[in-house]
């Protein structure tokens, strides 16, 4: 059935199952703004466009299954970030969200630093062109050749992670002749209101040194000690993922200046930096409610001045690391539907184009979207669906429960929001299938930024 193709009415509505479910939403042609992206509207024929062009042009020019991104959005979320925190602060977008060369790009124009987090990462910034010095480099395990590659670039700082981490730059940079700027990444034992696997600052876990029985503490001391080879610029602390509420930055900055305050007392520094991380969220749905970039400057600024008034410091330079909160909102993922199947007195599974090989959150951390008919407006009457993909996997799902018209048809478009945030950066080619291409859009214009992979491409991997 071709796109414009479907049944004239309703086909099937269902009998909700006994649960917990939100009721229908009054008007399925609805795009909920804090949801979409700015651009994205509903033509007068009902088809989705995102910086004034169509979907049913960008499914006919580019495929699907695709990732549309809106990149008037995407900077003017940028400018928001740099214009909250002002000159006497760095806002470093968190590349592993969603990195490409045209990204970077971008990310210079609009004045935002870059952090990464492998030598893949630190490749695709030096090539577009980021100053190293405005590039952070994280990881809690990288290789001697990432290191030395990240020194000999010149980064402008280097998060170290463990002891051993603390020995490798301090060699890398005495045999270049250099000084690297480094941060100690701290575990304050603060964990993030979220889901377990995206929660990192509580201590059973691999990230950071722990305040907890002076781990920290003496990271600090080794970095001092290798003064020849390193430069301590400050302390680094990241407390999880998709955070809506700031209470855990007040308990962790409290910790962290803390500790600042310990390294004064017993070695006569004062550290000049503080890294608060990033981690705040984004809308997914209708009932998320993400806070806006003004806001958290204010509320993290007053958290440090407070903190550091009471232990005597002299106020530290702040960074933070938005990615998702930057990304996440500024693309979503096109589909076609490929079947339609009811199971009467449960739910309609929709199947697509894609699924978990471009999509793998809802399976790794029951993530949730809100999905929309986008090639056409509908009045049929909604029926509770899951989006599924074409994968040989039972949990393979990209939407576990969300409401379409019940005359949703195989050839129709869909489009699932906020996919902008790790969908392309965690895809995979599970069961051989190609990842999906990353496709601009502003003004009236749409180029792709990242190709299409094919058949050949998987091919040229397979040596024989």
């Amino acid at each position: 059935m071709s796109r414009s193709a479907h049944p004239a009415g309703p086909r099937h509505a269902d009998v909700l199952p006994e649960g917990h479910y939100s009721a229908p939403p009054t008007d399925l042609n609805a795009l909920d703004p804090k949801v979409w992206a700015r651009t994205v509207e509903r033509r007068a024929d009902g088809v989705l466009t995102v910086g004034g062009v169509g979907v049913d042009r960008l499914a006919d020019t580019h495929g699907t299954p695709a990732y549309i991104l809106d990149e008037s959005d995407f900077r003017a979320r940028c400018r928001a970030w740099r214009q909250a925190f002002g000159d006497d602060a760095d806002v470093f977008y968190a590349g592993k969200a969603f990195l490409s060369r045209a990204v970077v790009r971008w990310l210079r124009e609009e004045g935002l630093n870059l952090d990464v987090c492998s030598g893949g990462e630190l490749a695709t910034a030096l090539a577009a062109g980021m100053p190293a010095s405005a590039i952070a480099f994280h990881g809690n395990n990288k290789s001697a050749a990432e290191i030395r590659r990240a020194v000999e670039a010149g980064v402008g700082r280097i998060v170290v992670d463990s002891y051993e981490e603390i020995d490798r730059v301090a060699a890398a940079a005495r045999e270049l002749g250099v000084r690297q700027p480094v941060l100690v990444r701290v575990t304050v034992g603060v964990e993030a209101h979220t889901h377990e696997f995206i929660a990192t600052a509580h201590e059973d876990q691999k990230f950071g040194l722990a305040l907890a029985g002076g781990t920290a503490l003496e990271g600090v001391r080794r970095v001092l000690a290798a003064e020849d080879g390193l430069e301590l610029l400050g302390v680094h602390s990241h407390i999880g993922s998709q955070i809506f509420d700031l209470a855990g930055f007040e308990v962790s900055a409290r910790r962290v200046v803390q500790l600042m305050g310990t390294v004064r007392d017993e070695f006569g520094v004062t550290l000049p930096e503080i890294d608060l991380g990033g981690g705040l969220g984004i809308a997914y749905t209708a009932g998320d409610a993400p806070l806006e970039p003004a806001d958290i400057a204010t509320t993290l600024r007053d958290i440090v001045e407070r903190e550091c008034a009471a232990a005597g410091l002299a106020v530290p330079r702040l960074s933070v690391e938005p990615g998702r909160a930057i990304i996440g909102p500024s693309a979503f993922t096109l589909y076609e539907v490929g079947t339609v199947k009811p199971l009467e007195g449960l739910r309609t599974y929709v199947s697509v184009d894609g699924g978990m090989s471009d999509n793998i959150r809802t399976a790794l951390y029951d993530a949730e979207y809100s999905v929309a008919l986008a090639s056409r407006t509908s009045d049929a009457l909604p029926m509770l669906v899951r989006v599924v993909g074409k994968h040989c996997e039972s949990g393979d799902i990209v939407v576990r429960d969300a409401y379409l018209p019940a005359d949703l048809a195989p050839g129709d478009l869909i489009a699932v929001a906020a996919t902008g945030a790790y969908c392309r950066s965690m895809a995979s080619n599970y069961n051989h299938v190609p990842r999906p291409p990353v496709v601009a859009v502003t003004g009236g214009e749409d180029r792709v930024i990242v190709r299409r992979e094919t058949e050949e491409d998987l091919l040229r991997l397979d040596v024989g």
